[in-house]
């Protein structure tokens, strides 16, 4: 047993902890949870709890086979709102085969095999992501409107407004179990917020985005509201993104900084931003997996629809933030297309091996776009060499398909059932007749 394993053995008995709750993702990004008793954990650390994999999407429903979780001690915190004693922890497993073997189907399992690729060229991946939510006055009914909790804005501090006690609420929480939030605001539509953590490793901000989201829905429910991450429920406002920041270091040393170039952006920054940009269009299924991520991307505004760079346009699917003077550790780039309802392992992974590609067969970055791209015709558009991202998810699941880049970053067995999954999500989604048409054609046809 090792160090971290008695750390947590140790803290569950001086805390007086009863339960331990074992969590792990589907692959399409849902949480997924079984406690155990304290008296279990010395077990489950050496081999695993058993469970039945076929019972849970996309895991193993083609085998039928029986899988293992095996808890990661280094993610060990104390749930908050569970009550003091006696007290309920968790931590996230690594997903195993019953010889031992890493799941192929384990979303953490994708994203440590991505890390190690970077890995093995010298390169550490930090993400700093910046989660945008809607908080409404409860969950509409069926055939209903979903109501914000509040009529703010863009940075409006909103007297006894609810969501600044929620954000108040939230970050106490999240902080109490060691995820560092560095901002939080009102966001520009009513209702919406956002809250930005630290940066952090990939990994590491993966497990704390599905922490993240809990504790945002359990702080919701203590406030009497219902939290979403729904990409856009309000067709006249913005939606909600998850515009994350990424860096790589090699060692100490951040490797998208170079002094004296412009925006003192290396060629390696240069190449992963080229990498993004080339293979965007085969990712976005990933980074935006549901049939409302592409209103979002497609509503407007601030959400980036196109394959363009630049360093202060958030038209931009990639932003060059403003360089800050001595500062050369804090050289990023920022992608803007992501969505917080994705499942941040995968998309963490295939964005990561965009870039890498990026640097690996030496990209050139193309022009910088300084338009608001919105704001440009189609014709503007092609002339200036600016593709389009997909236009809906049955378009980003077509061009998916004949990507190897997502098929080897996913592997076989994720890639197959991820694309399963989302052809059955599209055509569930043209068979319904909405509102619309019914509002449009019925009086007139």
């Amino acid at each position: 047993m090792d160090r971290q394993e008695e750390f947590v053995l140790r803290t569950i008995e001086e805390r007086d902890i009863r339960f331990v709750r074992l969590w792990f993702t589907d692959v399409l990004g849902t949480l997924k949870s079984v406690a155990v008793a304290p008296a279990e954990l010395e077990g489950a650390f050496a081999e695993g709890i058993g469970f039945d994999g076929s019972a849970i999407e996309g895991l193993s429903r083609v085998y039928e086979a029986d899988m293992l979780a095996r808890p990661d001690p280094s993610t060990f915190q104390v749930l908050p709102w569970r009550g003091e004693r006696p007290g309920t922890a968790r931590m996230f497993c690594d997903l195993r085969m019953p010889d031992g073997s890493a799941s192929m189907a384990d979303p953490r399992y994708v994203l440590r095999r991505a890390l190690k690729q970077a890995s093995d060229l010298g390169f550490t991946f930090y993400t700093h992501p910046e989660i945008e939510f809607f908080v409404l006055k409860d969950v509409p009914p069926p055939g209903g409107q979903p109501i914000p909790v509040d009529q703010g804005g863009y940075f409006d501090h909103v007297a006894h407004g609810a969501s600044q006690d929620f954000r108040r609420a939230a970050i106490t929480m999240l902080e109490s179990m060691g995820i560092s939030v560095e901002f939080s605001h009102h966001e520009g539509a009513p209702g919406q917020n956002e809250i930005d953590l630290r940066y952090a490793d990939a990994l590491s901000t993966a497990d704390n985005i599905m922490t993240f989201k809990t504790v945002v829905k359990e702080v919701a429910l203590e406030h009497g509201t219902y939290a979403t991450f729904m990409p856009k429920p309000f067709a006249e406002h913005p939606g909600s993104g998850m515009h994350t920041h990424l860096s790589l270091f090699e060692g100490d040393t951040n490797a998208f900084h170079e002094a004296g170039a412009p925006y003192q952006l290396s060629r390696t920054g240069r190449q992963f931003i080229a990498g993004l940009l080339r293979h965007g269009a085969e990712i976005t299924a990933v980074t935006n997996q549901w049939v409302n991520s592409y209103k979002r991307l497609w509503g407007g505004g601030e959400a980036p629809a196109h394959l363009t760079w630049g360093h202060n346009n958030r038209s931009a699917l990639v932003r060059v933030p403003m360089y800050k003077p001595n500062k050369g550790n804090s050289t990023r780039i920022e992608f803007r297309s992501l969505d917080s309802a994705a499942n941040p392992y995968l998309a963490f992974a295939v964005i990561l091996a965009a870039g890498l590609k990026g640097i690996t067969e030496g990209y050139e970055l193309p022009p910088e776009a300084e338009d608001d791209v919105w704001n440009l015709t189609d014709a503007e558009r092609l002339a200036m060499g600016i593709d389009k991202l997909p236009g809906s998810l049955g378009d980003a699941v077509r061009i998916m398909e004949g990507s190897e880049l997502v098929a080897e970053t996913l592997g076989e067995h994720v890639f197959d059932f991820f694309l399963r999954n989302k052809r059955s999500e599209w055509a569930d989604y043209r068979r319904q007749v909405t509102q619309f048409e019914l509002d449009r054609y019925l009086p007139r046809l």
